[in-house]
């Protein structure tokens, strides 16, 4: 019950570090920040041999300690949106299915991401920022322990075990020429109410083409997607 008449109590604001002023803390606030690694930047082909500098598409969300999906508190907008440009029809099932499923939210056509006419409202969504993502928490009766999670994911991000060329079926496919080529990684950490600081830990990825939201712990064929992100870090103020 407290878990919930927390997260009802959550205000959110968002920035990108790099285009507006730093955010200010008090007492009580939470600070959450994704410091983008080494292979945050993606270069996806366009046309003409032009590429375009890509960021990846990321979750941030809360949990029970039980793993009861409970809120949102960030998702990029192409996928809030079904904003893809260049997905060939796909809708990028394999993109964030790990939150996908633990929201449980099932759409017209059978799948667990929202869609252009049923987009996802209740979280702040921007695009996704080209370095580092700075949130705000305001918090109200935090008193139990409570799971933050965080998934990303970049399309055409093939490897020599997710290659383009993996069929539907294969276990390795991941939604074609278009899709994600590795699999969408996720963080996790169990913050208590006395904590003032956490880190987010590297705990398994997705299903390569999306159809389950189970996490998988083999990481021994993930390559790049390991370094999409350096570092997401948690700070609870005290004064």
């Amino acid at each position: 019950m407290y878990i919930q008449l927390w997260i009802m109590g959550i205000a959110l604001l968002a920035t990108s570090c790099k285009k507006e002023e730093p955010l200010t803390f008090s007492k009580g606030d939470v600070q959450i920040l994704v410091e983008a690694g080494e292979n945050w930047i993606h270069k996806f082909p366009m046309f003409l041999g032009i590429k375009k500098d890509n960021p990846p598409q990321f979750a941030i969300w809360f949990e029970d300690v039980d793993g009861k999906y409970l809120s949102t508190i960030y998702v990029t907008e192409k996928i809030a949106t079904q904003g893809w440009v260049s997905s060939d029809g796909n809708r990028r099932k394999e993109a964030l299915p790990h939150w996908c499923y633990q929201r449980g939210v099932v759409y017209d056509d059978g799948l667990y991401l929202p869609t252009k006419k049923q987009t996802f409202t209740d979280a702040q969504t921007s695009a996704t920022p080209k370095s580092n993502k700075q949130l705000k928490i305001l918090l109200s009766d935090f008193t139990t322990p409570v799971v933050i999670k965080a998934e990303f994911n970049h399309s055409i991000d093939f490897n020599e075990y997710f290659p383009k060329t993996a069929k539907t079926g294969d276990e390795n496919y991941s939604g074609g020429e278009m899709g994600s080529g590795q699999p969408s990684v996720i963080y996790a950490d169990t913050i208590y109410p006395f904590q003032i600081s956490a880190e987010l830990k590297l705990i398994g990825r997705s299903s390569s083409d999306g159809t389950n939201g189970r996490i998988y712990t083999d990481l021994e064929k993930i390559t790049t997607a390991k370094s999409i992100v350096k570092s997401v870090k948690i700070q609870i103020f005290e004064e």
